[in-house]
């Protein structure tokens, strides 16, 4: 990938945080100390940035190098094989912070793979409530204690596989409610979910377990806590 292109991702990056209330041109001269009209001229595809601007709006954003990557160039990269038969995919199995958080999955971050069949997860539709293209969209965790809260339709141990394209409340089928993975203290956890007000209303399976609440923060959706839906659930013996 050239330089020009990352530059163009990142503007990109840029772009949707400002359009998102998240950031603004001014906050961003000043947290890299470049002046306004430098980076105004930069988002506005005037000029370009040094190798040494590109590292200070990349350490004021928390971002790398390999966010601005496409995930083909990442996968290309990243020393994960391809699937050995045309009619097979191979989903990546990661801790629920990966899950949760990183928007591509390096290699480094993989704990094993698994073989899907491509028909399968074809058939899976997506409903993205905010955008999630660049996002891998399919990955599996294995489940902690904390999944004997969706007992008996989870337990600890299991292995789910989260749709990560799907972070709407609507429901994947008529009458049934949907398990997701939530974002929740830098993680995730397995629940049913709910809105109320500005607040997330996180329901286990088994009523022994409590139901947790999260408030909304100003500024964003509850899609911005859903890592994903669970589509599928594996239990090795």
């Amino acid at each position: 990938m050239k330089f020009e292109q990352l530059q163009e991702n990142l503007r990109q990056v840029l772009e949707r945080r400002i359009a998102a209330g998240k950031l603004s041109g001014l906050r961003l001269a000043r947290e890299t100390g470049f002046q306004q009209a430098h980076i105004s001229n930069f988002l506005n595809r005037k000029r370009g940035l040094s190798l040494e601007g590109m590292d200070k709006v990349l350490a004021s954003q928390h971002l790398s190098i390999l966010d601005l990557l496409d995930a083909s160039e990442i996968n290309k990269r990243a020393s994960i094989p391809p699937p050995a038969e045309e009619s097979f995919e191979n989903v990546l199995l990661v801790d629920m912070e990966t899950a949760a958080n990183d928007a591509l999955v390096t290699s480094e971050k993989v704990r094993d793979i698994y073989k899907f069949k491509r028909t399968f997860l074809r058939r899976l539709k997506p409903e993205m409530q905010t955008p999630r293209e660049d996002w891998t969209r399919f990955v599996l965790v294995r489940v902690g204690a904390d999944g004997m809260s969706m007992s008996p339709r989870v337990v600890s141990g299991a292995i789910v596989l989260i749709d990560r394209h799907y972070n709407s409340l609507r429901p994947h089928r008529r009458g049934e409610s949907n398990m997701y993975a939530v974002r929740q203290k830098g993680s995730a956890t397995v629940k049913y979910v709910e809105l109320s007000g500005d607040h997330l209303i996180l329901r286990p399976h088994n009523q022994a377990y409590p139901v947790d609440i999260i408030p909304i923060e100003d500024g964003k959706t509850a899609a911005d806590y859903i890592a994903g839906r669970i589509c599928y659930v594996g239990i090795e013996t």
